[in-house]
């Protein structure tokens, strides 16, 4: 079993504008609401040129991100990444698509650049001067637990803290029977070395054959967000977090595997 740190967290949801706000409904004292509007996207570390350029599905991912970094209050300069998504910007997907069906397919180079899969990872990059390595991956539904451990493999490999950042975004109507995206969510945990002081708490990671049920939110509203995109299936790791308590959490892997996470204050 891998072991580390969580040292920090970023959160972004329907209703769920940060991660303070997040704690207090995960600790069960009301029924979330699924359908409450999402939080505007203004994430400040981006000059203004920049952020002109971007996209909601960039935003999100940098909103988040910049929670967990204002949250640890490190430096980002050596902060390795890792971006997990379970599609790319399909947004500008659709408009490049549609754009090949014009007399002389005008294809935007701004929509070009923003429509790869590690659009979020080079505006992170920029924002923050970084010139840590970068991964940006996806794995569909998976997506969430390939990036935890992808960023977990790093941290016990080469002893650094690394930024995860998982984040989806709804599909335009054209491309939404082939994308499992139903809500928008953005989380981001900083990942430390278990032994480095600013973990606020240990987490112990395997990868399991998926024979446990895995597990669920007991707020019916949480458990439909939890099944509205696949970076919300942090959600159970997140509600034992917030709650700062010890437990157990199975999460859905690739086909035929899962991920066991063991958490104890630090």
């Amino acid at each position: 079993m891998m072991r580390m740190g969580i040292a920090a967290v970023g959160l972004c949801a329907p209703g769920l504008p940060d991660w303070p706000t997040g704690r207090s409904w995960f600790s069960g004292s009301q029924a979330y609401d699924p359908g409450m509007a999402m939080p505007e996207l203004r994430p400040d570390l981006l000059p203004a040129n920049e952020r002109r350029r971007t996209t909601a599905h960039i935003k999100l991912a940098l909103q988040v991100a910049q929670e967990a970094l204002d949250d640890w209050q490190d430096e980002a300069e050596d902060l390795a990444t890792v971006f997990s998504s379970s599609d790319a910007d399909l947004d500008i997907v659709d408009k490049i698509l549609c754009s090949l069906n014009l007399p002389g397919r005008p294809v935007s180079p701004t929509h070009f650049h923003n429509s790869v899969h590690n659009a979020a990872a080079g505006y992170w990059s920029i924002a923050t001067g970084s010139h840590a390595p970068s991964t940006s991956l996806s794995a569909y539904e998976a997506s969430f637990a390939a990036g935890l451990l992808e960023a977990a493999c790093q941290v016990n490999e080469e002893h650094r803290p690394v930024l995860l950042v998982a984040y989806d975004m709804p599909p335009p109507a054209t491309l939404a029977p082939f994308c499992p995206v139903k809500s928008p969510f953005g989380v981001a945990l900083v990942l430390t070395p278990e032994a480095v002081s600013s973990a606020r708490i240990r987490m112990g990671l395997e990868l399991i054959h998926q024979k446990d049920e895995l597990d669920a939110m007991d707020d019916a509203g949480l458990e439909i967000l939890r099944n509205a995109a696949p970076a919300a299936r942090s959600l159970p790791l997140l509600a034992l977090l917030a709650n700062e308590v010890s437990g157990t959490v199975t999460l859905p892997g690739l086909a035929g595997q899962a991920l066991r996470l063991e958490l104890s204050p630090c």
